[in-house]
């Protein structure tokens, strides 16, 4: 292919004028490099005195400020003196900073990188306080009016769970009596929600899903406030579904442990309650109350 002289020109022009935008731009930028070292930010703070200032900011319960500061301790010096107790710190300035979320990937890794550690136990114990207070704590501070009964219950789940590893691990740790009542509030919670659950089905009128739900209290859930209910459930989804055995067995466990349930009238008979009651109930919203 021939190249006529002008075209030869045009390239040779176009090749100079990129040359000199090309040194043009390799000016600019190394003025822009120059800028850059000339404000060059000030030394990074050793190790100590990052720990110093967290310290210092927790003292003043500006937990914020302790936050980011262990963050930068612990980005800067992974493997200092001070890391391992500024990880332990963490977990208690991000609990405190209402980052529950934040204290239980705190608490979590102190557990997985510390495990021999003395203050695992307590990492345990914020990993299920943190949970608790996400979904009982928050949940009754901020909407006295939601039953929480009513909402899912992943988060006492895990705080059950991670308290339960604490007393299994450090029986005779200092936060195990308090991770045992919570334990005792967490399983009345439970037992709750699953009772709210077994009266849904018997407003759907699921008597079967509705049956298993109450069995499901009785089994897993004793020495709770749902059993006594639970039971009336069970007697009356069962002689709804024909199951007259196991409604007797039922009836007779529901005797023994509670003779005065309301579930019985002044010479020990039985009184269906649970069906009614919720069925008026859902009459009272189909009907906006005026029929029930």
């Amino acid at each position: 292919m021939r190249i006529c002289s002008h075209d030869v020109n045009d390239i040779f022009n176009g090749n100079r004028t990129l040359m000199r935008l090309f040194q043009r731009l390799t000016f600019t930028a190394a003025l822009l490099l120059l800028g850059a070292c000339s404000s060059t930010p000030d030394p990074e703070l050793t190790e100590k005195e990052y720990y110093d200032e967290a310290k210092a900011a927790i003292d003043a319960n500006n937990f914020s400020l302790a936050t980011k500061n262990l963050e930068a301790l612990e980005t800067r010096y992974p493997f200092g003196r001070y890391a391992e107790q500024a990880q332990l710190d963490l977990i208690y300035a991000r609990y405190n900073n209402i980052d529950l979320e934040g204290a239980r990937a705190a608490a979590d890794r102190f557990i997985r990188l510390h495990p021999q550690s003395p203050h695992v136990d307590y990492a345990y114990y914020i990993k299920g306080i943190a949970a608790y207070n996400l979904d009982i704590g928050l949940a009754a501070q901020y909407f006295p009016d939601v039953d929480v009964t009513s909402r899912d219950p992943g988060e006492m789940r895990k705080a059950f769970a991670d308290f339960s590893q604490l007393l299994t691990r450090y029986p005779d740790s200092d936060y195990a009596p308090d991770a045992e009542q919570r334990m005792i509030e967490i399983r009345n919670r439970l037992s709750e929600y699953e009772l709210h659950a077994a009266r849904y089905y018997i407003k759907r009128e699921s008597y079967i899903a509705a049956a298993n739900r109450a069995s499901h209290i009785v089994k897993n859930f004793p020495n709770t406030s749902a059993i006594e209910p639970a039971l009336t459930i069970m007697v009356e989804t069962y002689r709804l579904l024909g199951m007259d055995s196991q409604a007797d067995d039922a009836l007779a466990v529901l005797a023994a442990n509670f003779p005065d349930s309301d579930s019985f009238d002044d010479d020990m008979r039985f009184k269906p309650s649970e069906i009614q009651k919720q069925q008026r109930s859902l009459l009272g919203v189909v009907t906006f109350g005026l029929f029930e």
